[in-house]
């Protein structure tokens, strides 16, 4: 059956824009919460679409958001908490807390379909918070009774408005040389078409039912250490005349203490120590549990090197028009 009106939570973010446009041109009705409706106005031209600000996600606002709708998509992710909670606290608000009150919300309203986009490694006994609570939050979704779930777990995700190879080809342009905390730590990232194309499916595909109870880890086909993806953004930005910095290594010790002043610095932290926890597990697929399939649509994921070096160098269409946009200041 085809799902035809969806809440996507977490539709404003870098994969839930491309997931809510894919799903509003098959036809799908979708609902997007916000709780700043400002960060999702460029849905707002898409025809099928409605953006509905919110001020909290509790057991009962998630059940009116669900009433009459069919399924729903859960995207909201953080990298870091707050400064000034009590430690792990944002993490267990939004990895655990979040999809558990969905899930149980879903039966309620009878939109007992759910997509659940997790993280590669999620895992309660995880080294860091943010794996545990991701970890935590997939146990909470697989015990609601009657709910109809599926678990992607995406590694770190590339595309044209990612926050992760974008990020260190801008820090490139700035600084001239880039010290890196888990510089061996290995990726295998997952470009961002494919990793909707698979929520898609999971969806509203020919094969959607097959994906019901099933975890599936997102990976692209090859794996790298970071230190390689760093050094490949500089060079596919141009920086530098195409050659990238120098990217230094720090040992443990100098990494946590990089990390402790990023933490305490004003703003998001490009790196955290839980990240660096996190790092401790190699974000790569483990082997024990199925990857892209037939069923969501993609059997040969792309290649960061068929990707990346477009956006990158500024080639694709989509980046010169957000370029211009930022510069005008919309």
């Amino acid at each position: 059956m085809i799902m035809q009106n969806i809440v996507v939570f977490g539709g404003a973010g870098f994969i839930g824009s491309q997931l809510v446009a894919r799903l509003s041109a098959a036809g799908c009705r979708v609902l997007v919460p916000t709780r700043r409706r400002e960060r999702a106005k460029h849905l707002l031209p898409l025809p099928t679409v409605d953006v509905v600000q919110i001020d909290t996600f509790d057991t009962a606002t998630l059940e009116r958001l669900l009433q009459g709708q069919d399924a729903a998509v859960n995207l909201i992710g953080i990298l870091h908490g707050r400064r000034g909670q009590p430690y792990g606290e944002d993490f267990n608000i939004a990895h655990v807390r979040l999809p558990q009150n969905l899930a149980a919300a879903c039966v309620a309203t009878g939109a007992n379909r759910l997509v659940h986009v997790s993280a590669l490694g999620a895992d309660p006994q995880g080294p860091s918070m943010y794996l545990r609570s991701k970890g935590d939050g997939e146990a909470a979704i697989r015990k609601q009774q009657g709910l109809r779930w599926t678990i992607l777990r995406p590694s770190v995700v590339f595309g044209p408005q990612d926050r992760f190879l974008n990020l260190f080809a801008s820090l490139q342009r700035l600084l001239p040389v880039m010290l890196l905390g888990g510089a061996k730590a290995r990726f295998a990232p997952v470009y961002v078409g494919d990793v909707v194309q698979a929520a898609v499916h999971a969806l509203i595909g020919p094969k959607a039912d097959d994906t019901v109870g099933r975890t599936y880890e997102l990976t692209g086909p090859a794996d790298y250490a970071l230190a390689e993806l760093v050094k490949l953004a500089g060079i596919w930005a141009g920086v530098n005349h195409g050659r990238g910095r120098p990217v230094i290594g720090l040992p443990g010790p100098l990494a946590r203490l990089l990390a402790l002043l990023m933490e305490l610095a004003p703003g998001e932290p490009l790196m955290s120590r839980d990240n660096l926890d996190s790092m401790r597990v190699p974000n790569v697929a483990g082997g024990e549990l199925p990857g892209f399939a037939v069923e969501l649509g993609v059997t040969h994921p792309r290649s960061l090197e068929s990707v990346a070096p477009i956006y990158l160098s500024g080639r694709d269409p989509q980046t010169r028009y957000d370029q211009l946009r930022a510069t005008a200041g919309r």
